[in-house]
């Protein structure tokens, strides 16, 4: 079988992302898939465990200061030589900001075409995306070159499928070009103990209903209990009442937890865009007529400030 590139997206602080299993999963479909690691010395051993569960059967490892040291021109310079060399029948890389700009780098080198957002992708190359906030499903291919597309993350969902791969050094030759933007300094966000929220199983998000930002606290408190992540519609990032980083929907964040719990939360088409493949979602609003009760498994109609506290108080009972 031909050989699938997926490019990997990890950190340092959680290891190998949630969306790099799903671009495995997801390449077991086309051929044999290929992990590609672009970081500094060291990198793809950090890793290799991982992507071995998830079914890489090769790994190419292409690590130097020159990656790890500037932003994602060399990367986009390494993956483009080894496309070239391997001839692969399809890469996949993640849609996010990092990976997106990789992409259209690369369709750019290679003169080929490029698929972004798309949400899943048969055998053919044929690729699913979702448009105008989910109303919309659209089948495309590339016309010219290979398959080349960046998946929306929370997209597919990671089947392991343990191999042994072997890992290939790749030579690391950036241009003068590529060098132009260089990185001077890293500063580390600080952490608190949620988990991340594209990779949460559960997610607690907050709608203009919670009334202002001090109110918030309701949210995060519901969260910690559940040991969940926390989101936020559109309307109140807008209205200052959470940070934009932490925002669910089409302009946002895609998430799929096991649970997702929308509180104050109307649903509107933009919010649903992404959140609508949660396994179970539970809604809380006064409004009876909420468009987000048509998505909900559960839904509980009434005030906010009075139904919380007593979730809290009931969930700390059976901890």
């Amino acid at each position: 079988m031909a050989e699938v590139l997926v490019v990997v997206e990890a950190t340092q602080a959680f290891g190998v992302k949630k969306v790099t299993l799903e671009l495995l999963t997801l390449a077991r479909r086309i051929g044999s898939p290929s992990a590609v690691v672009l970081g500094g010395p060291g990198a793809a051993a950090e890793l290799a465990g991982k992507l071995a569960e998830y079914g890489a059967e090769k790994i190419y490892a292409a690590e130097s200061e020159e990656i790890d040291g500037h932003l994602v021109a060399p990367k986009a310079t390494v993956l483009a030589n080894l496309v070239r060399e391997v001839q692969p029948a399809a890469v996949l890389l993640a849609s996010t900001q990092e990976g997106k700009e990789i992409a259209g780098r690369l369709a750019v080198k290679l003169d080929n075409g490029l698929l972004t957002d798309v949400v899943d992708l048969d055998a053919d190359g044929t690729a699913t995306q979702v448009a105008f906030a989910g109303s919309t499903i659209v089948k495309s291919k590339v016309t010219r070159g290979l398959p080349l597309v960046t998946l929306r993350p929370n997209s597919v969902t990671p089947e392991p499928a343990p191999a042994t791969p072997g890992t290939v050094a790749l030579e690391v030759a950036a241009t003068e070009a590529d060098k132009l933007a260089k990185v001077v300094e890293r500063v580390a966000e600080q952490k608190g103990s949620r988990p991340e929220l594209t990779e949460a199983s559960i997610v607690v998000s907050g709608g203009r209903g919670i009334g202002n930002a001090d109110n918030f606290k309701l949210v995060e408190e519901i969260a910690d209990l559940l040991g969940g992540a926390v989101g936020a519609s559109r309307a109140a990032v807008d209205s200052g009442y959470y940070p934009h980083q932490f925002q669910v929907g089409q302009t946002g964040k895609t998430v799929s937890p096991q649970l997702y719990v929308a509180l104050g939360i109307s649903g509107a088409i933009q919010h649903r865009a992404g959140m609508q493949t949660s396994k179970t979602i539970v809604a809380v609003n006064k409004d009876a007529e909420a468009p987000i009760f048509e998505l909900a498994d559960f839904g509980v109609v009434g005030d906010l400030f009075k139904v919380l506290p007593q979730a809290a108080e009931e969930i700390r009972k059976r901890k």
